[in-house]
């Protein structure tokens, strides 16, 4: 077969009784959350405007503290204001409120978003207190009255870097992939370069949430299994919505005998519901997350949410030609591509050597 189909009503097949609860609690209190957006988005009263912003703090409040007792009890869900300490909250909520703006416009969200995949390594991999060091010793450009060297030192994470696959489910999660890429080859003592696997997968948006169909096109993916199996797996994407995506290609690499080391699965915001269907879906998975949403609309989008981060990082296709991976690249421009030139002339190598 050359497109593998993974409907929605078997995602839900994984998410448990408890799962159900929470997530039926926390549509209530969405539901509470958008009568309080009507009226802010319609009223011209103060004392009314107040009152409801008051409401909504609460409500958002009362949210992320469930959100967070669920992630409690499942250690492979890791949300970085959950995890990180409370200092480290502020820069995080920033990142988030300006990739969300409907004003930062398309270079400004590139920025933005490089920053959160940085920390969002740093969640997955870097950790926090961690007694191990490496060093790097640099040479400076300063040379009066001897050259100079500066000695700094880094977390010593090789063991967890060694073997990594980057996979990219296409479009949105190419640049972030790329992200992740250069920051293993930044701390690896050896600059360890990572290959890449290339997925092409699409969701039916022209179904509903409930009616999903998630469609993993062969003949336009780039990987070999040999090269995956064993080895450790890292997906990185702006958006976890469903977890359709992302159970759908590694379920089809556990059918095909591939024997992952681990999976990781890097997302700048994840709605509770994919976030619960991966690790119920996935054994050996884990899922970081800078920020976490409470629920999917009826199109399964993410709610509150930042639109479709693809098009916001890459630019809309045109509707009758949609560009491949190459000239996705090209379309970055200079500046992402000087930056990230290691990571594409393997993923060029990728896609020339299919």
């Amino acid at each position: 077969m050359s497109k593998i189909i993974l409907k929605a009503k078997d995602l839900d097949g994984y998410l448990t009784a408890s799962d159900n609860d929470y997530l039926a609690r926390m549509d209530s209190l969405y539901r509470q959350a958008m009568v309080s957006f009507n009226i802010l988005s319609t009223s011209r009263s103060d004392f009314e405007l107040k009152r409801e912003e008051d409401s909504l703090i609460d409500l958002y409040n009362t949210m992320g503290a469930l959100m967070q007792e669920l992630c409690a009890a499942e250690p492979r869900i890791q949300v970085y204001s959950f995890t990180t300490p409370q200092e480290n909250h502020g820069e995080a909520s920033r990142l988030i409120a300006k990739l969300r703006d409907l004003d930062t416009g398309r270079q400004e969200f590139v920025y933005y978003t490089q920053r959160a995949f940085e920390l969002l390594f740093n969640l997955t991999f870097a950790g926090v207190g961690r007694p191990k060091k490496n060093y790097l010793i640099v040479k400076t450009p300063v040379g009066i009255p001897v050259q100079n060297y500066a000695v700094h030192k880094i977390p010593d994470i090789d063991d967890q870097l060694t073997d990594t696959v980057m996979c990219v489910m296409l479009r949105g999660a190419l640049l972030p992939s790329m992200i992740i890429s250069k920051e293993i080859q930044e701390y690896s003592s050896s600059g360890y370069l990572t290959p890449f696997a290339l997925f092409k997968i699409k969701r039916d948006d022209a179904k509903s949430e409930n009616t999903m169909e998630y469609i993993l096109d062969l003949d336009r993916s780039y990987f070999k299994l040999e090269e995956l199996d064993g080895k450790n797996l890292v997906f990185a994407d702006p958006m976890n919505a469903t977890g359709g995506s992302l159970v759908t290609i590694v379920k089809y690499l556990l059918e095909q005998g591939v024997k992952p080391k681990s999976v990781k699965f890097l997302n700048v915001i994840s709605a509770l519901k994919g976030s619960l269907r991966i690790v119920r879906a996935i054994e050996n998975v884990t899922v970081y997350t800078l920020w976490m949403d409470p629920v999917l609309n009826e199109r399964a989008y993410i709610m509150p949410g930042l639109g479709d981060a693809g098009d916001r990082i890459n630019g809309m296709d045109e509707e009758n030609d949609p560009r491949d991976m190459l000239r996705l690249v090209s379309d970055y421009g200079t500046n992402i591509t000087g930056l990230y030139r290691s990571q594409l002339r393997v993923i060029e190598q990728t896609v020339l050597q299919h």
